[in-house]
């Protein structure tokens, strides 16, 4: 078959498009001819490491995906779990690190949007949004922009979108310099029975395209998503999407009256690589072949090429396979909703992705094999150099301990986020029982009373010392946080952020790390449903900490009982589960106070974490436990802290000495808890029963946190460092 070509193939063509010479030539002898300019553009997206996630395929493959109540896993849209009564959880996390620090608002926004329609697109109502965000050094001078411009973005659509934004993390590390991350989560609820799929089915079915018009931006984004930054960062500028919030909600809207009619046998977001990949994958889920007309797609500039068209990640699209005889139907829905609906081509049984435009075929590949012939590599990798342990005695105590847990609440990665949360609307749709600040947003799904718990975490600081176990913490660290709100954890989506895997230490700390998830997710019984790998993450030979950022979803039988991470009430006894820690390895109070990082992150016993954190859930349902914070970054000593100022009240607690290695220690499966005397004897009997190591340590009350007689600070100033290193930081931007 031959198909005029009339620009010349170049090395230096194949080069801008992210293919090696070895890619290029497969692809060559895939289809027995020189490619087309289009078909050049449509292989370099579907074979990025974005998309076709060749470098990381064969280790995914490892992680635990199945559960009791997993209904989908990966490979489509998004995860979509069982949680009884005729409903799903339908949810999802992916990232838009590149073009969020080429351009912070637009790169947020489409990132937030894109994630919304992942959801939507297996015919869920978004609930919930969260965010993962990380940002180099507070010193560093393009930070403050970067937040800036992130915060605005990820409010600003999920505010206009109409979806509650319930929690997050935001972290600073002078890794992230050159390239900050923005993961961007989405949690929905839908019928058991109405999900979609994007797999194609029938011969001669019309595939539609729909939402708003294609454009230029976009084109070749999901290409610079699958590059390290260099010098020419800023040419990369015109690869960022733009996004319409108030375009998203119509098309949720068309979308889902739409999907109540029947009318759709498949559907497909059009995100990363835009049509080319929407269509090539419906086509080859459904083993069919794909031909598109292009002068029928809706388009809002003049003269597009075929090759641009392919290729724009313009926003707010979807593509479908319709019903034939209800599509007057359908066009209906989209026009009331005032969108682009527009047949652009159909199914046919020849499994070639054909293309025209202005009456020539200007591209004609072989469907099943672009996605299928995709390059996977087995890279290189060397087994990461873990950090050794670091004895306690080896850290000294600073001279006033309460100086240092003051530090710690006001320094830039403990100290409150809500000059961030605060721009987001976390109470719109009225369903947000806890909001961000605690350890797991809660929201009530529905009348029945049962509630959704959703967190994200990872520590990228234990994950550098030691993938393994800082993987198996990640993990550890989501179903701790949904446990001590009282959540059952159900199950995962993950955002593996790491450098260029080319470099075998790099690639060594992917796999540590993938074999740390996997490790944890199967003890935990906690599968992953759904997820995204972003690599790449790097500028020059700067790589970023591996960031692999979990989000858990749990469920809550009864949305009454659930657990808050601040003091009950006066008089009430503090209890401490899981022991007194012993390794400061990798602590904040060594990198914040003593400005040491080393040794070994703390080790994650992951039976412990199961029966504690089963004993917990427990508590909080069937005994009416109320107050429980998990201890992670900072040790007992922040957890104590946090709990304080979130009620206002002082404790009195003593611990063993040495009093810093008890406070600051970030030993893992512990919480704190408070309860009136009655209930802390009743607790303390439960976990003797089940073999839970408890503690009653102190009393809640007084002004003050007080610890024996090595410190005593009043809540007050430990609330003022907490409350004002944000808005301090930001020049008070929010008009706090």
């Amino acid at each position: 078959m031959t198909i005029p070509n009339a620009i010349p193939i170049t090395p230096e063509l194949i080069s801008e498009h992210g293919l090696t010479p070895d890619e290029y030539d497969r692809f060559v002898a895939l289809i027995g001819r020189e490619p087309t300019l289009t078909e050049l553009g449509i292989v370099s997206a579907m074979w990025n490491e974005h998309c076709s996630y060749k470098s990381s395929k064969k280790w995914l493959r490892t992680l635990p995906t199945k559960g009791p109540r997993v209904i989908q896993g990966p490979g489509e849209n998004a995860g979509v779990v069982d949680i009884g009564d005729g409903k799903v959880v339908v949810f999802k996390m992916e990232s838009h690190n590149h073009p969020s620090y080429i351009e912070p608002y637009q790169g947020a926004t489409t990132g937030v949007g894109g994630i919304l329609r992942d959801v939507f697109t297996m015919g869920a109502r978004p609930i919930a949004a969260l965010n993962a965000l990380r940002f180099g050094s507070p010193e560093h001078p393009r930070t403050r922009h970067l937040v800036s411009g992130v915060v605005a973005g990820v409010g600003g659509y999920g505010n206009s979108f109409g979806v509650p934004t319930v929690g997050g993390e935001v972290e600073f590390d002078p890794s992230y310099d050159g390239n900050c991350l923005v993961n961007a989560m989405a949690v929905g609820i839908a019928d058991a029975d109405k999900i979609f799929l994007s797999k194609a089915e029938g011969v001669g079915m019309p595939i539609v395209y729909l939402g708003s018009k294609t454009g230029r931006d976009g084109v070749g984004g999901a290409t610079m998503a699958s590059a390290a930054f260099d010098e020419t960062i800023e040419e990369k500028r015109p690869t960022v999407q733009v996004g319409d919030p108030f375009s998203e909600k119509l098309l949720l809207e068309a979308c889902l009256e739409l999907m109540a009619t029947g009318a759709v046998i498949a559907i497909q977001d059009m995100g990363a690589a835009g049509l080319t990949c929407s269509a090539v994958e419906m086509g080859a889920k459904g083993d069919l072949g794909v031909r598109l007309d292009l002068d029928h797609v809706p388009v809002r500039e003049e003269a597009m090429s075929a090759y641009e068209m392919m290729l724009s990640e313009s926003q707010e699209r979807m593509l479908m396979v319709l019903k034939p005889e209800m599509r007057e139907q359908a066009e209906a829905v989209f026009r009331k909703w005032g969108l682009d609906f527009a047949v652009v081509g159909e199914t046919t049984d020849d499994l070639r992705f054909s293309i025209w435009h202005q009456g020539d075929e200007v591209a004609n590949l072989p469907i099943k094999d672009l996605g299928d012939e995709a390059p996977e590599y087995d890279r290189p990798w060397g087994e990461p150099v873990v950090a050794a342990p670091l004895a306690a005695d080896a850290v000294p105590a600073v001279d006033d301990l309460g100086a240092a847990l003051l530090a710690l609440v006001g320094s830039p990665n403990q100290s409150s986020r809500r000059w961030v949360w605060e721009q987001y609307d976390h109470l719109i749709l009225g369903e947000t029982v806890e909001g961000p600040g605690g350890d797991a947003a809660v929201v009530q799904i529905d009348e029945s009373g049962k509630g959704l718990a959703m967190t994200v975490d990872v520590t990228p600081r234990y994950c550098a010392a030691d993938p393994f176990e800082g993987g198996k913490q990640a993990v550890a660290e989501a179903w701790r946080n949904l446990s001590a709100v009282g959540a059952e954890p159900l199950a995962v989506t993950d955002n593996l952020n790491f450098g260029n895997p080319e470099r075998p230490e790099i690639m060594g700390q992917f796999v540590g790390c993938i074999k740390g998830i996997g490790a944890a997710c199967e003890a935990l019984a906690f599968p992953v449903v759904s997820g995204n790998v972003s690599l790449y993450n790097a500028t020059g030979d700067e790589a970023i900490l591996p960031t692999p950022t979990i989000g858990g979803v749990g469920l809550l039988a009864d949305i009454r009982r659930v657990a808050f991470s601040a003091f009950g009430a006066e008089g009430d006894r503090i209890l401490l589960v899981g022991g007194h820690g012993t390794n400061l390895g990798q602590s904040i109070y060594l990198r914040d106070i003593l400005k040491r990082i080393e040794g070994a992150p703390p080790s994650v016993d992951l039976a412990l974490e199961r029966r504690n954190g089963n004993f917990v859930r427990r508590a909080i349902a069937e005994m009416g436990l109320s107050a429980c914070h998990d201890i992670s970054s900072g040790g007992l000593g922040l957890a104590l802290a946090e709990m304080a100022i979130a009620s206002g009240l002082g404790c009195s607690v003593s611990v063993p000495d040495p009093a810093h290695v008890a406070l600051f220690s970030e030993d893992q499966a512990r919480y704190v808890l408070s309860a009136p005397q009655a209930l802390a004897d009743r607790l303390a009997a439960a976990a003797s029963e089940a073999g839970v190591a408890i503690e009653e340590i102190g009393v809640v009350g007084g002004p003050d946190l007080t610890v024996g007689d090595t410190l005593s600070i009043s809540v007050a100033s430990l609330a003022q460092a907490h409350e004002s290193w944000f808005p301090t930081y930001m020049g008070d931007r929010s008009g706090n």
